[in-house]
């Protein structure tokens, strides 16, 4: 007689989306430089019904949280592990911009390597083209 297999993370992560009748989740990758357009991207897929996750803070601009070059250092270790976070929880992944960095690139791959669905504002810069 098999025994079941145990549920994966994953598979548990989908079935409380489900059971919980969460709407589909987006998360918004790309340069910060594009900040402006990510709150756009927001905004529409807000609109059409979608639970939006983006990155909260540009560490690129200047501010007194993360000034010191230690604690910027740190902090930017923290923000990307907590995108990648993002990731695993949405359901598909929205590159924003036209233009993609290391960054962006290293975060494709990751949603890629989960099974991530990944739309690009800008076609032209989808890595798999």
């Amino acid at each position: 007689m098999s025994h079941p297999q145990p549920l994966t993370p994953e598979e548990k992560l989908a079935d409380a989306k489900k059971l919980l009748n969460l709407p589909h989740i987006v998360v918004i990758c790309g340069s910060t430089r594009f900040m402006t357009e990510m709150h756009d991207a927001d905004l529409w897929e807000t609109k059409a019904g979608k639970i939006v996750v983006k990155p909260g803070i540009d560490i690129k601009s200047t501010h007194d949280l993360w000034s010191d070059p230690v604690e910027a250092k740190a902090l930017k270790a923290r923000l990307d592990d907590l995108h990648r976070a993002k990731i695993r929880l949405a359901d598909e992944v929205l590159v924003v911009g036209d233009y993609i960095g290391d960054s962006t690139r290293a975060e494709i791959a990751y949603a890629w390597s989960l099974g991530k669905t990944v739309r690009f504002t800008h076609p032209e810069v989808d890595p798999d083209t």
